[in-house]
């Protein structure tokens, strides 16, 4: 942990740094440790307000802790009336809109995350981190974010998502573990010209957890790193993660936990919709479909920067 304070006290130099140096967001180094009573002005970050985030909380508290004296414990409470359709509840922490990164360049992100007890385990749609692009007052259409750390059943996985892309042959309900060699699997979703592609899960995972991703795409392409994702019920995950979307089939995502390699995508990534905007956004906060129960999780060591090294140790930054 001594180390840990010492790269968080280096990535403030480096804003501080990087801050006179450069208006570009990509120059932009953020880092928060949530150790002061509200967000550090070299973070980036802020509670956004709207109805669904009404359902949240943040608290700045030093009980729970993966380093230093505090961390964010965000939870969200029951709020939407039966009579809502398509209602959320969410307390989601967003990066501020003169710190977004564009859309085609490449940035890291870092940051650790626990789950409160109890953990969800009912089937249901549950998220932790989400990267989108930017939706302008002209675009049509309900846009997922193009890279989403998810759980449902108490398991954890991650998903991408991109334009639609008929796939070369028709798969009907194969089970997700039948892709081959070079293939994803993927849930279409033409209706909404997008298609959700399964990128990576815990060791619990089975494929009757993932029946909804029944046919299998070569538009996306994993490489398989050899780990798992940690499971929730594991403690803190600190999480390096590249993301430079590509709806062209030049997208390129990278997935470590606890310093641990999981997974490289490439591909189409992200969506090219008209209407959408010049930046990509990161947020991070329990959101959920309307439900019934309390649910929180705590979320320390925020970081962002063009350079790998910044984020993790960078023995085991790789080459890109």
């Amino acid at each position: 942990m001594k180390r840990k304070t010492v790269l968080m006290a280096a990535l403030v130099a480096s804003v501080n740094l990087s801050s006179h140096a450069s208006a570009e967001p990509k120059s932009d180094v953020l880092v928060d440790g949530f150790d002061g009573k509200d967000f550090s002005p070299t973070g980036g970050l802020y509670y956004r307000k709207n109805f669904e985030q009404s359902a949240g909380t943040v608290e700045f508290q030093s009980e729970v802790t993966r380093n230093g004296g505090g961390a964010l414990k965000l939870s969200v409470k029951p709020l939407c009336p039966g009579t809502k359709h398509n209602c959320s509840e969410r307390a989601e922490i967003w990066e501020k809109t003169d710190k977004r990164v564009p859309y085609n360049q490449g940035v890291w992100y870092g940051f650790a995350v626990k789950f409160a007890d109890p953990i969800p385990t009912d089937d249901h749609r549950y998220l932790i981190a989400q990267w989108k692009r930017e939706i302008g007052p002209k675009a049509v259409g309900d846009f997922s974010p193009f890279l989403a750390l998810r759980l449902n059943k108490g398991k954890l996985f991650a998903t991408i998502e991109t334009n639609y892309i008929a796939p070369a042959k028709a798969q009907g309900t194969t089970p997700v573990k039948a892709c081959g060699d070079g293939q994803t699997p993927v849930w279409l979703r033409p209706d909404t010209n997008q298609m959700r592609a399964l990128v990576a899960a815990d060791s619990n995972w089975t494929p009757q957890d993932g029946k909804q991703f029944n046919t299998c795409t070569n538009a996306i392409t994993l490489t398989d790193r050899g780990n798992k994702l940690p499971t929730p019920d594991s403690g803190w995950i600190d999480f390096a993660i590249y993301t430079q979307p590509g709806p062209d089939g030049s997208g390129h995502v990278e997935i470590f936990a606890n310093n641990k390699w999981i997974v490289t995508i490439k591909g189409h990534i992200g969506h090219a919709d008209k209407g959408l905007g010049k930046n990509q956004y990161f947020k991070f906060g329990p959101y959920r479909a309307a439900d019934d129960k309390e649910w929180a999780l705590y979320y320390d060591d925020f970081r962002r920067s063009p350079r790998c090294e910044d984020v993790m140790d960078a023995q085991f930054c790789p080459v890109l």
